[in-house]
């Protein structure tokens, strides 16, 4: 079986750490994305997702990702049961997040949203690759009596 989930969005709030009894670290958020249609004439709608994130995940979340941050989320889907105040039987959907990711370059501390450059630059090089005339290139596949299939 498969359950995975990957989003990209961005914070509604800044993550906070708390810890569990075991002190086991933890942290909850809210992740804003926007749906891919939009009917003509009115604004785009959102979803609002909620994600789980333990130990290590959450520590690093909780240092680096801030309110309004474009974020990248690998995780699974998960749901558990509980009852409300007013003793109804509810039911949670929340992402569990396996990995974290910055989604958008770092910004800098005027918080203006503009990247700052405060990453070092380690692009690859391009290296020269020969010029094709078309997309396509003919191979000879030769005698095809060897192919397995």
């Amino acid at each position: 079986m498969l359950n995975v989930v990957a989003l990209n969005g961005r914070l509604t709030a800044d993550v906070e750490l708390r810890h569990t009894n075991s002190d086991i670290p933890v942290c909850s958020f809210t992740l804003a994305l926007d749906r891919t249609y939009q009917k003509q004439g009115e604004q785009r709608q959102a979803d609002f997702i909620d994600i789980v994130a333990w130990r290590n995940t959450a520590e690093f979340a909780s240092k680096y990702f801030r309110k309004g941050q474009l974020v990248a989320i690998e995780g699974s889907i998960q749901t558990r049961t509980y009852t409300d105040n007013q003793g109804n039987k509810r039911k949670a959907f929340e992402i569990v997040a396996n990995n974290v990711h910055f989604a958008e370059p770092r910004r800098d501390g005027s918080g203006n949203g503009q990247p700052s450059g405060g990453y070092e630059n380690h692009q690859l090089q391009p290296t020269s690759v020969p010029a094709r005339d078309s997309d396509f290139v003919e191979i000879d596949a030769g005698d095809d009596s060897d192919l397995p299939f």
